[in-house]
């Protein structure tokens, strides 16, 4: 069992920051559709449905998350990016605060065009982990950070439901790899060390097929 109460913590904590700050800074929507429209469209879709797999969908993702990411890909002065993206790292250059929060909050109020799952017997073997873990391997159930039906949880865990199985597996092996290293207290990295590519894609493929 990973560390609950005190992961219970930090997200609250990351929940407050974010809407303390979303006080302080303006949300500029109209803005925001302009820069999804002119920027965004070509990797994501102007209202964040990505027509290709190795993108994500970022339609009704959680706000916090989306901000995160956007920070992250950021490099601030003399730091480096905490995420490292050529393509996103030059994007998030050109984008202000207001910029970031102001797209994060408008692709959160997009209607996701949700993805599918293709193979039963992978959703088979996915739903038992999402749901229970692999106890043998010291693996959480995913829906206890992601949720039961994949919603996820404010600025640290994503909501997976309806994502694109390629993406999230993708992902699911940067973080084993330590090649995608912005996971909060390292949690994603040591849960995806623990996991084989074929327990990796019967998640991904689960939560393509979750719907919240």
């Amino acid at each position: 069992m990973i560390r609950t109460t005190a992961l219970a913590v930090l997200l609250a904590a990351s929940f407050s920051a974010f809407a303390t700050e979303e006080a302080k800074t303006k949300v500029d929507l109209a803005k925001a559709k302009t820069i999804a429209e002119s920027v965004c469209i070509a990797c994501h879709g102007a209202d964040g449905n990505s027509a290709i797999a190795t993108n994500p969908n970022l339609a009704g993702q959680i706000p916090e998350y989306l901000h995160k990411q956007l920070s992250n890909f950021k490099a601030v002065g003399d730091k480096p990016a905490v995420r490292n993206s050529p393509i996103m790292g030059g994007m998030a250059a050109m984008l202000s605060e207001e910029d970031m929060k102001s797209l994060s909050v408008y692709f959160s109020q997009q209607k996701l065009k949700p993805s599918a799952a293709k193979d039963p017997v992978l959703v088979a073997e996915g739903q038992k982990i999402w749901r229970m873990g692999d106890f043998n391997k010291g693996v959480p159930a995913c829906a206890g950070c992601h949720g039961a039906a994949g919603a996820g949880l404010p600025a640290q865990y994503p909501a997976l439901s309806g994502q694109y199985a390629e993406y999230t597996e993708d992902q699911l092996k940067k973080f084993r790899l330590d090649e995608r290293a912005n996971d909060q207290e390292k949690v994603m990295r040591t849960i995806a060390a623990k996991l084989s590519d074929r327990q990796i894609k019967a998640v991904a493929e689960y939560a393509a097929g979750l719907r919240p």
